[in-house]
């Protein structure tokens, strides 16, 4: 009777300590209707901690009703004792609209599995798609995680100073390669802010982030849910369904990032297959030939203090701004005709997206973005010189990273490749040191980083590969069992020199040797997780082609590609939101909702247009519009006081003629603009019409010079005279020149 009154008082002082505890107990109450959500709240997955707490918080952007939001509290790095704390931002829509911990009691729309999305970048923030996700997936929770490190957690890792270093590398003509020095020093005094602000860039890598995913199903209390992620934030989905298999209901890839891709030096050779795709090679590359022999100057503003500034662009500068371009589906159309207009010497013509260039630049918290990148995908590329054309991207890249660093992150298992082959990537494998323009202060940085780290990351790796090696004992399913002896073999960051395991390396890869021996051919890729996988034509970042080599031995996965869509499919496509959609609501079947080979808009070829960047310069200045705008008001008056003389009886009739040509002229114009489903192609040019409706307005003008010039004619008259001449100089001497 003492020890069962000892156990309630325990079980009651527990309770309390729960309520009291960090976090809101309402956000971390079992949400789902299922049963045995609540059961398995618990219960975690090989590779993540015991259920983490969560603490409420006002959602920071505008969410839809029914919509909560919170931060995970997880370890900065996991792979430490007594790492600190950091917040991991999310939202949880719920679709019933019930408060966190009721559920409906009911059939219907809390049945439906939940669905968990990540934005890409790395760095890209989240919450904001909140609404998006909830429209297009109805009937079913939704919940959006930011990145650690991203806008909407904390410690936020946010670099100015990198990009004020790019700015200031476009404001002289010189290939970027021979001016990074100003990249690499901003890039130094960014990683020591964050430093002393006590941030571990060693924690912010993609095991950590999948690792977020995990715990967040648990904290929640949601049994299972589907993976939703896009470009880069498809590695942690696809790393995280591997940690939690039983949890992962089924995964949505969009625009794949392969695992074992080498991005970078891919890259170059992805962009040039695109324009090959588009039928524009040989006209790419003069292009890019000719502004590197001549770079064009833009003014724009910067994209930090908003203040205007000269940018110098060469080739490689612009074919990676087409490149980033691409991933707008309603900027792939008009590529045929800009880039045959670049080629042509056309390079007022890049004005819009070089404006829109400036404002990519803080689309991401680049903290983040170089952490992740400089340990998980730069170690695996050389970088080669001699590519072309040479990125920009790439360039920048692998001077910060040369700069900051980091040790390379061990190869980890995930979902399409549950066995990787477990090695370190050493320090001959790093760009640390390839680049020529690190300067000392920030190599020294990062070396020093490094050899400090190396320690700590011996002793995390014992504690780590104990904790895997209990996990993977007492989980039964056996790809995770798999997941977990991979993770004990890789556990122990790769440190300068040579790959460091935490303790007896050999006896680890002959434990997860033998997992895999065991696991082989008893459970596919996956773990039999569905996995619908998408990706855009004409998408230079994540070409289709990699994403469907990479599903295709992966029993049960699917993957359907979409023409005239660039990257992220989702986020342009309706015929991909509807496919997602359809998948979510049965994995199972192929049916397809919608012809993913029907372009959005039809391709603009050269000739179609006449090309003119004006339209543009009157959208940033509306002022050269009033010379039209006159014009017609004018010819409408001038048609109805030519009317009226004719039912006077008092002449008229030329003012008549002139009147509705000039009408004619205004109507036709707009019936042909109207015609233009994609708003991107006046940016570029105007229909090869608008200068043969001009011969309505030389009409408009001779009578209206003729009427004017009459004997009996008023001085008014000699108004519509001077506003056709006014019309015909801006017709054709700025609209059309």
């Amino acid at each position: 009777m003492r020890s069962l009154r000892g156990a309630a008082v325990a079980a009651f002082v527990a309770a309390l300590m729960l309520m009291e505890g960090p976090g809101s107990a309402a956000l971390a109450a079992p949400v789902s209707g299922r049963p045995g959500a609540g059961a398995t709240a618990g219960a975690t997955a090989a590779g993540t901690s015991a259920t983490a707490p969560v603490e409420e918080r006002p959602c920071p952007v505008t969410v839809p009703a029914g919509t909560t939001c919170g931060y995970l509290l997880v370890p900065e790095r996991r792979d430490v004792p007594n790492s600190r704390t950091i917040k991991v931002g999310y939202a949880v829509h719920r679709s019933g609209g019930e408060a966190p911990g009721q559920v409906t009691g009911q059939a219907g729309a809390q049945d439906a599995d939940p669905v968990v999305y990540m934005s890409g970048g790395p760095g890209s923030a989240s919450l904001q798609l909140t609404g998006l996700l909830t429209q297009m997936l109805p009937g079913r929770d939704v919940i959006v995680l930011e990145q650690r490190g991203g806008r909407y957690s904390e410690p936020r890792l946010s670099c100015p100073e990198i990009v004020e270093g790019i700015v200031d590398t476009l404001r002289t003509p010189g290939p970027a390669a021979d001016e990074t020095a100003a990249v690499v020093r901003r890039a130094a005094a960014c990683q020591s802010r964050l430093e002393g602000e006590h941030v571990d860039l060693r924690g912010y890598r993609t095991a950590e982030i999948a690792a977020d995913i995990v715990d967040l199903r648990s904290a929640l209390g949601y049994r299972r849910w589907y993976l939703f992620g896009v470009s880069y934030s498809t590695r942690p989905m696809l790393r995280a369904a591997a940690l939690d298999p039983q949890g992962s209901r089924g995964i949505v890839l969009d625009s794949l990032l392969p695992p074992r891709a080498r991005w970078y030096d891919e890259s170059p050779g992805s962009l040039t297959a695109t324009m090959a795709k588009l039928g524009l090679t040989s006209r790419f590359d003069t292009m890019v030939a000719a502004l590197n022999a001549h770079p064009a100057a833009y003014e724009t503003r910067d994209p930090l203090t908003r203040k205007r500034l000269t940018v110098w662009l060469n080739g490689d500068d612009v074919a990676t701004i087409l490149g980033e371009a691409l991933h707008e589906t309603d900027v792939i159309p008009v590529m045929p005709a800009l880039v045959d207009g670049l080629a042509a010497g056309r390079t007022e013509l890049l004005q819009p997206l070089v404006d829109q260039a400036g404002d990519g630049l803080t689309s991401h918290e680049w903290g983040l973005y170089y952490a992740v990148q400089c340990q998980d995908e730069t170690p695996g590329n050389s970088f080669p010189g001699s590519a072309h054309p040479r990125l920009f991207t790439g360039v920048v890249d692998a001077a910060v990273c040369g700069a900051w660093g980091l040790p390379a992150s061990r190869t980890e298992p995930d979902a399409l490749t549950p066995d990787p082959a477990v090695t370190a990537v050493g320090a001959d494998a790093t760009i640390a040191g390839r680049s020529a323009t690190a300067d000392t202060r920030g190599t020294t940085t990062g070396r020093t980083a490094a050899r400090s780290a190396t320690a700590e990351d011996r002793t995390a790796g014992r504690v780590t590969a104990r904790n895997a090696r209990a996990r993977g004992n007492a989980t039964r399913n056996a790809f995770a069992g798999r997941a977990a002896a991979g993770s004990t073999a890789t556990t122990g960051t790769a440190t300068t020199g040579t790959a460091t395991t935490g303790t007896t390396a050999e006896g680890r890869a002959a434990g997860s040797a033998a997992a895999r021996r065991r696991t082989a051919g008893e459970t596919a890729a996956g773990g039999g997780v569905p996995i619908l996988a998408l990706g855009g034509r004409y998408d230079p970042t994540t070409p289709p082609e990699a994403a469907r080599e990479a599903v295709s031995a992966v029993p049960g996965a699917r993957f359907a590609e979409f023409d005239g869509v660039g990257h992220a499919v989702f986020l342009s496509s309706e015929c991909g939101r509807r496919t997602i959609a359809a998948f979510l609501a049965d994995p199972a079947s192929a049916a397809r909702p919608c012809d993913p080979g029907v372009a959005p808009y039809a391709m603009v070829r050269p000739g179609d247009l006449l090309l003119t960047s004006s339209v543009y310069r009157m959208l940033r200045s509306p002022a050269p519009l009033a010379i039209p705008a006159v014009f017609l008001l004018v010819a409408a008056g001038q048609l109805l006081v030519g009317l009226v003389s004719l039912l006077r009886r008092r002449g008229g009739g030329l003012s008549v003629l002139a009147g509705l040509a000039g009408v004619v002229l205004g109507a036709l114009s707009a019936l042909s603009l109207s015609a233009i489903t994609d708003p991107v192609v006046l940016a570029i040019g105007v229909p090869p019409a608008l200068a043969w409706f001009g011969l309505l307005a030389i009409v408009c003008t001779v009578l209206s010079v003729i009427e004017a010039f009459r004997l009996t004619a008023g001085t008014a008259k000699i108004v519509p005279a001077l506003t056709g001449m006014a019309f015909l100089a801006w017709l054709y001497g700025w609209l059309l020149a």
